[in-house]
Protein backbone atom coordinates (compact mmCIF):
# COMPACT_ATOMS: atom_id res chain seq x y z
CA UNK A 1 0.00 0.00 0.00
CA UNK A 2 2.82 2.40 0.84
CA UNK A 3 4.34 1.70 -2.57
CA UNK A 4 1.13 2.67 -4.37
CA UNK A 5 0.91 5.88 -2.34
CA UNK A 6 4.50 6.67 -3.26
CA UNK A 7 3.78 6.09 -6.95
CA UNK A 8 0.63 8.23 -6.75
CA UNK A 9 2.31 11.22 -5.06
CA UNK A 10 3.83 12.89 -8.15
CA UNK A 11 0.57 12.56 -10.09
CA UNK A 12 -1.47 13.97 -7.18
CA UNK A 13 0.96 16.84 -6.74
CA UNK A 14 0.94 17.67 -10.46
CA UNK A 15 -2.86 17.60 -10.66
CA UNK A 16 -3.10 19.70 -7.50
CA UNK A 17 -0.66 22.31 -8.81
CA UNK A 18 -2.50 22.50 -12.12
CA UNK A 19 -5.91 22.71 -10.41
CA UNK A 20 -4.69 25.39 -8.05
CA UNK A 21 -3.11 27.44 -10.84
CA UNK A 22 -6.28 27.25 -12.92
CA UNK A 23 -8.56 27.87 -9.93
CA UNK A 24 -10.40 24.56 -10.35
CA UNK A 25 -9.68 22.71 -7.10
CA UNK A 26 -13.30 21.72 -6.55
CA UNK A 27 -13.80 20.61 -10.15
CA UNK A 28 -10.68 18.43 -10.08
CA UNK A 29 -11.67 17.00 -6.72
CA UNK A 30 -14.99 15.94 -8.24
CA UNK A 31 -13.29 14.47 -11.34
CA UNK A 32 -10.89 12.46 -9.22
CA UNK A 33 -13.74 11.26 -7.02
CA UNK A 34 -15.64 9.92 -10.03
CA UNK A 35 -12.56 8.32 -11.60
CA UNK A 36 -11.58 6.77 -8.28
CA UNK A 37 -15.05 5.34 -7.69
CA UNK A 38 -15.24 3.86 -11.20
CA UNK A 39 -11.75 2.35 -11.04
CA UNK A 40 -12.53 0.84 -7.62
CA UNK A 41 -15.49 -1.15 -8.96
CA UNK A 42 -14.69 -4.87 -9.26
CA UNK A 43 -15.96 -5.20 -12.84
CA UNK A 44 -13.92 -2.18 -13.97
CA UNK A 45 -10.83 -3.51 -12.19
CA UNK A 46 -11.24 -6.79 -14.02
CA UNK A 47 -11.73 -5.01 -17.34
CA UNK A 48 -8.81 -2.62 -16.88
CA UNK A 49 -6.60 -5.48 -15.69
CA UNK A 50 -7.34 -7.56 -18.77
CA UNK A 51 -4.25 -8.23 -20.87
CA UNK A 52 -6.46 -8.21 -23.96
CA UNK A 53 -6.92 -4.42 -23.80
CA UNK A 54 -4.21 -2.04 -24.91
CA UNK A 55 -3.48 1.02 -22.80
CA UNK A 56 -5.33 3.15 -25.35
CA UNK A 57 -8.38 0.90 -25.09
CA UNK A 58 -8.22 1.06 -21.28
CA UNK A 59 -8.11 4.85 -21.39
CA UNK A 60 -10.94 5.00 -23.92
CA UNK A 61 -13.08 2.63 -21.82
CA UNK A 62 -12.58 4.62 -18.63
CA UNK A 63 -13.12 7.92 -20.46
CA UNK A 64 -16.35 6.60 -22.01
CA UNK A 65 -17.71 5.45 -18.66
CA UNK A 66 -16.88 8.80 -17.05
CA UNK A 67 -17.65 10.92 -20.13
CA UNK A 68 -20.08 13.28 -18.36
CA UNK A 69 -17.54 14.11 -15.64
CA UNK A 70 -14.44 14.55 -17.80
CA UNK A 71 -13.28 17.50 -19.83
CA UNK A 72 -10.24 17.41 -22.14
CA UNK A 73 -7.81 17.80 -19.24
CA UNK A 74 -9.45 14.92 -17.37
CA UNK A 75 -9.22 12.70 -20.46
CA UNK A 76 -5.55 13.68 -20.81
CA UNK A 77 -4.95 12.55 -17.23
CA UNK A 78 -6.67 9.22 -17.91
CA UNK A 79 -4.61 8.78 -21.08
CA UNK A 80 -1.36 9.57 -19.24
CA UNK A 81 -2.15 7.17 -16.42
CA UNK A 82 -3.10 4.43 -18.89
CA UNK A 83 0.09 4.89 -20.93
CA UNK A 84 2.13 4.54 -17.74
CA UNK A 85 -0.02 1.62 -16.56
CA UNK A 86 -1.08 3.59 -13.48
CA UNK A 87 -4.88 3.64 -13.66
CA UNK A 88 -5.06 1.58 -10.45
CA UNK A 89 -3.47 4.55 -8.66
CA UNK A 90 -6.52 6.79 -9.10
CA UNK A 91 -7.91 6.15 -5.57
CA UNK A 92 -4.50 6.99 -4.09
CA UNK A 93 -4.14 10.05 -6.31
CA UNK A 94 -7.54 11.24 -5.15
CA UNK A 95 -6.65 10.65 -1.51
CA UNK A 96 -3.42 12.62 -1.76
CA UNK A 97 -5.04 15.37 -3.85
CA UNK A 98 -7.75 15.81 -1.20
CA UNK A 99 -5.11 15.91 1.54
CA UNK A 100 -3.22 18.64 -0.34
CA UNK A 101 -6.46 20.55 -0.90
CA UNK A 102 -7.40 20.37 2.78
CA UNK A 103 -3.94 21.44 3.82
CA UNK A 104 -4.10 24.43 1.48
CA UNK A 105 -7.61 25.51 2.43
CA UNK A 106 -7.28 24.84 6.11
CA UNK A 107 -7.60 27.71 8.50
CA UNK A 108 -6.47 27.96 12.06
CA UNK A 109 -8.10 29.64 15.03
CA UNK A 110 -5.68 31.98 16.76
CA UNK A 111 -6.17 33.43 20.21
CA UNK A 112 -4.35 36.70 20.91
CA UNK A 113 -4.05 37.53 24.59
CA UNK A 114 -2.65 40.97 25.27
CA UNK A 115 -2.08 43.24 28.24
CA UNK A 116 -4.12 45.99 26.58
CA UNK A 117 -6.81 45.86 23.89
CA UNK A 118 -5.41 45.61 20.36
CA UNK A 119 -6.74 47.93 17.67
CA UNK A 120 -7.81 46.56 14.29
CA UNK A 121 -4.55 47.56 12.59
CA UNK A 122 -2.46 45.63 15.12
CA UNK A 123 -4.72 42.60 14.76
CA UNK A 124 -4.42 42.73 10.97
CA UNK A 125 -0.61 42.95 11.08
CA UNK A 126 -0.42 39.97 13.44
CA UNK A 127 -2.90 38.01 11.32
CA UNK A 128 -0.87 38.61 8.14
CA UNK A 129 2.39 37.58 9.81
CA UNK A 130 0.81 34.43 11.25
CA UNK A 131 -0.84 33.55 7.94
CA UNK A 132 2.57 33.67 6.24
CA UNK A 133 4.26 31.66 8.98
CA UNK A 134 1.56 29.00 9.35
CA UNK A 135 0.53 28.98 5.67
CA UNK A 136 -3.11 28.97 6.72
CA UNK A 137 -5.95 31.44 6.80
CA UNK A 138 -6.30 32.91 10.26
CA UNK A 139 -9.40 33.39 12.43
CA UNK A 140 -8.51 35.70 15.32
CA UNK A 141 -10.12 36.04 18.71
CA UNK A 142 -8.70 38.52 21.19
CA UNK A 143 -8.78 38.84 24.94
CA UNK A 144 -7.10 41.02 27.55
CA UNK A 145 -5.02 39.75 30.49
CA UNK A 146 -3.48 42.63 32.43
CA UNK A 147 -1.16 40.25 34.30
CA UNK A 148 0.93 39.96 31.10
CA UNK A 149 2.26 43.49 31.82
CA UNK A 150 2.87 44.06 28.08
CA UNK A 151 3.33 42.23 24.81
CA UNK A 152 1.15 39.46 23.50
CA UNK A 153 0.58 35.73 23.99
CA UNK A 154 -0.43 33.87 20.82
CA UNK A 155 -2.08 30.45 20.80
CA UNK A 156 -2.56 28.82 17.38
CA UNK A 157 -3.52 25.17 17.76
CA UNK A 158 -0.60 23.43 19.46
CA UNK A 159 1.71 26.39 18.89
CA UNK A 160 2.17 28.95 21.65
CA UNK A 161 4.24 32.09 21.10
CA UNK A 162 4.87 33.95 24.32
CA UNK A 163 5.86 37.51 23.50
CA UNK A 164 4.64 38.87 26.82
CA UNK A 165 6.77 40.71 29.35
CA UNK A 166 5.60 38.30 32.06
CA UNK A 167 6.84 35.37 29.93
CA UNK A 168 10.20 37.06 29.36
CA UNK A 169 10.59 37.81 33.07
CA UNK A 170 9.79 34.18 33.89
CA UNK A 171 12.45 32.96 31.43
CA UNK A 172 14.97 35.41 32.90
CA UNK A 173 14.23 34.22 36.44
CA UNK A 174 14.65 30.59 35.35
CA UNK A 175 17.99 31.41 33.72
CA UNK A 176 19.24 33.24 36.82
CA UNK A 177 18.19 30.41 39.13
CA UNK A 178 19.74 27.68 37.00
Amino acid sequence: MAELSTLARPYAKAVFEYAQASGNLEQWSAVLAVLSAVVSEATMQKLLGSPELTTQQQAATLSDVCAESLDDKGRNLVQLLAENRRLQLLPFIREQFDALKLQRQQSVDVELISAQPLDQGQQDKLAQALARKLERSINITTSVDESLLGGVLIRAGDTVIDGSIRGRLTKLAEALNA
